[in-house]
């Protein structure tokens, strides 16, 4: 796999268009960063690793809206091709607060608005609508 945060972001979206509550993918620390940045911004309802011998799962719980998992659209920024940094004052804001853009900083994975209050800047990871 070329892409794994790619492949994390699309299988919590996939799993809101099926339906699907729970969502269990490979550990690594990066993508238990990026689901507590979502668990903390209300699309993720809980994060859990689960160890099975040797391998760990990261385990996630979907957020629901009227009985349903909330539909995520998700834009990965940078990639492994081509990686988009961005300067604290570059940073873009959204239209009436809608969406979430995830910037990987040198204090960890956080969402734009709490990178400009500490002006940071970092790799733009994706944008979550």
């Amino acid at each position: 796999m070329s892409d794994p945060i790619a492949d994390f972001l699309i299988r919590i979206k996939n799993a809101a268009l099926a339906n699907h509550q729970v969502v269990t993918v490979p550990f690594s620390g990066v993508k238990k960063s990026l689901a507590q940045v979502l668990q903390k911004e209300k699309f993720l309802e809980k994060v859990e690793v689960r160890e099975d011998g040797k391998k760990k799962q990261l385990v996630v719980t979907l957020a629901e809206t009227q009985g349903k998992p909330r539909l995520i659209e998700v834009k990965r920024i940078s990639k492994p091709g081509k990686r988009v940094y961005i300067k604290a004052g570059e940073i873009p804001a959204f239209k009436r607060g809608l969406g979430v853009i995830i910037i990987s900083s040198p204090q960890g994975l956080m969402t734009a608005s709490e990178a400009l209050k500490k002006r940071l800047g970092g790799e733009v990871i994706c944008r979550i609508i």
